[in-house]
């Protein structure tokens, strides 16, 4: 922390540093209330640092019709609200936009009212910066400008990837990232942190050393042109995402271009892949040890509680360490909450957790506000198996059968194992009548049941997929038939019982922003396509993939209907199974799920434990029974 600039504190540098969070890719971005809880939960657990980055497409629009662009063109680069991160990391350009008028307006209000909340909790907001890449219509407007069009990303071709990076060197650069901050902090004053990414998921146009340093130092200097006590915030990502590009020079050349202390990185992915290890401690940058966790905002079991617990203290006892805090970076909140528990009071510890199975039992007493020795056990097997994430099984990204496009090669294998899971799912059964007024006992419930009905659809899968090649006709029908026409409509059923798995509720939020019919089905269009197809052709094909009722039963059951109807067919008229065919007709599925209008019940219906109950007694004897 001494690299950082006289003007700062001891004691502003500590909140600087303590902790970080940062954005999730989601529609609860939208919703102030949820804004407003999210923000009270991040000062309450110590974060103080936090990206706020509402309303910056409304300071872009002003800067470029300042520099000569139309209106027309400015609409034409902007992505649509639901992709927004990845259009300001320059990944995406115009894909799911134009962004209404109103869209603009409302963000710069959201913005503001974030900023004041965070700053009264003692909070300091990460504001944008300019990364240097440009709308294409900069080049009519400045002809001998140098710019470099970048390479695809996502499977997305040039109409909405491609982007457009300015030349470090170009005299245009630091005009318009001085014009943008200039008018960004007028706007919203500054709290000196400034989060920009040029090279995300992107391979930069030269891996000379000096060509990374050059555009590294063009955009600090934009920063510091504008606000001398600037700080820039990086996401460590790029380095982590493509490291055969980023050998040692080329980090090397990133972290040397801005002066030390200077440079504040997030090693985004510490709990499974750190950074820090391999560039020795950020080659004295200061970094933040982040959990990322979740991809996609994905529902499913899943944590590395071991690892998670492990690795801050083994990044501060790291030779020549300059960690300098602990942070939070999932794509997508609002699951797994033991995990975001364990790692918010690990913030404010200086060792590890002694016994994280002492400590999962005292987590189940506090949620439900009793001890009950069933729902201890539960969780102690859930810390053991779904919540104990290693080896090359383990994955952030939900990729279970249920939630992808069918094929006969899709990989069933977990890390852990699954009887753990449907003994979990028993003891909080057995418990329920004792807990069942909780509503953290009544979403477990039902998130367990989700998991089990997920394991089941693989198990029941595998039995499918043995029985076509073996060409047993009767067994694939037996198969395909309980997972198409029992389980989804079982699982659909339960997830409609509780008001955080409903499609309905998803959709209107999304909605609930519109000032007109017309605007609220394109917001409603952007949230159907990031949870499915994500692109126009499924360029990201389920990436963003949830278990919602009404998209279980909408989009995930008739795919699977079709899959294994193709499959009877294949064997009833002696003819191969052609995964391109089915392809084709299962994406007119996809897309007309994501084109429909049809509204879904944004209130509950159904009660949990009976719906839990029931599918239990159905299922789980078969599975003990190896009946399945």
């Amino acid at each position: 922390m001494a690299g950082l600039a006289p003007a700062h504190t001891a004691a502003r540098r500590y909140r600087y540093y303590q902790n970080v969070c940062t954005q999730s890719y989601s529609f609860v971005w939208w919703d102030w209330a949820r804004w407003e809880r999210e923000i009270d939960w991040m000062a309450l657990n110590g974060i103080n640092l936090a990206l706020a980055w509402s309303g910056q497409e409304a300071i872009w629009q002003r800067v470029y019709l300042a520099l000569g662009l139309t209106q027309s063109e400015i609409d034409e680069y902007f992505t649509g609200p639901a992709f927004l991160a990845w259009g300001r990391m320059g990944n995406l350009h115009t894909w799911g936009g134009p962004l209404p008028h109103f869209w603009h307006l409302k963000q710069l209000y959201l913005q503001h009212r974030i900023l004041d909340r965070m700053r009264s909790f003692g909070m300091i907001p990460v504001l944008p910066a300019f990364a240097g890449h440009v709308p294409k219509a900069i080049t009519r407007v400045f002809p001998q400008v140098s710019v470099t069009q970048m390479g695809s990303w996502g499977h997305f071709n040039c109409s909405y990837s491609c982007s457009f990076l300015l030349d470090p060197g170009d005299p245009i650069f630091p005009l318009i990232g001085s014009l943008f901050l200039r008018e960004l902090t007028k706007e919203f004053g500054t709290d000196h942190i400034y989060g920009a990414d040029t090279f995300n998921e992107m391979q930069p146009p030269s891996s000379d050393p000096s060509y990374l340093a050059a555009a590294t130092a063009a955009v600090y200097e934009a920063m510091i042109a504008v606000d001398p006590d600037a700080v820039w915030l990086l996401q460590g990502w790029l380095f982590q995402h493509q490291p055969q590009f980023w050998e040692p020079a080329q980090v090397g050349a990133v972290l040397g271009a801005v002066p030390r202390g200077r440079l504040l990185v997030l090693d985004l992915f510490a709990e499974s892949q750190p950074v820090y290890t391999r560039t020795a401690s950020f080659q004295g940058q200061p970094f933040i040890w982040c959990m990322l966790h979740n991809f996609g905002g994905n529902h499913g079991l899943f944590g590395a509680l071991e690892a998670v617990n492990r690795g801050p203290k083994a990044a501060r006892l790291f030779p020549n360490s300059t960690m300098v805090g602990t942070g939070m970076a999932p794509e997508g909140i609002g699951q797994n909450e033991i995990v975001y528990a364990l790692m918010a009071e690990l913030g404010w510890r200086k060792d590890s957790v002694p016994d994280l199975a002492a400590w999962v039992t005292s987590f189940a007493d506090r949620r439900y506000g009793v001890s009950h020795g069933d729902a201890e056990a539960a969780w102690r097997l859930l810390l053991r198996s779904v919540y104990n994430c290693s080896g090359e099984a383990c994955s952030g990204h939900n990729h279970s059968p249920l939630v992808k496009r069918p094929s006969l090669q899709m990989n069933t294998t977990v890390w852990y194992n699954r009887s753990d899971v449907f003994e979990a799912w028993r003891l909080l059964l057995t418990a329920a009548p004792t807990l069942a007024t909780s509503p953290a006992f009544r979403y477990d419930l039902l998130d367990i049941t989700r998991q089990a009905v997920q394991e089941l659809v693989s198990l029941y899968y595998e039995e499918a997929r043995t029985a076509y090649l073996n060409k047993e006709l009767v067994s694939l029908l037996r198969a395909g038939g309980i997972v198409a026409y029992e389980l989804l409509p079982a699982l659909d059923e339960v997830l409609a019982s509780d008001s955080r798995f409903l499609l309905g509720s998803w959709l209107e939020q999304a909605r609930a922003v519109a000032v007109s019919e017309a605007e609220a089905h394109f917001y409603e269009l952007n949230s159907r396509y990031q949870l499915t197809l994500w692109g126009p052709v499924g360029n990201i094909l389920d990436y963003a993939n949830k278990q919602l009722a009404g998209l279980v039963a909408d989009y995930y059951t008739p795919r699977w209907r079709l899959f294994m109807e193709a499959l009877v067919n294949s064997l009833a008229q002696g003819v191969p199974f052609q995964q391109h065919k089915f392809e084709e007709n299962v994406f007119q599925l996809e897309q007309a799920f994501v084109l429909s209008t049809r509204r879904y019940p944004s209130q509950p219906q159904g009660d949990t434990v009976d719906l839990a109950k029931r599918m239990f007694l159905k299922y789980c004897p078969r599975w003990a029974a190896g009946s399945l």
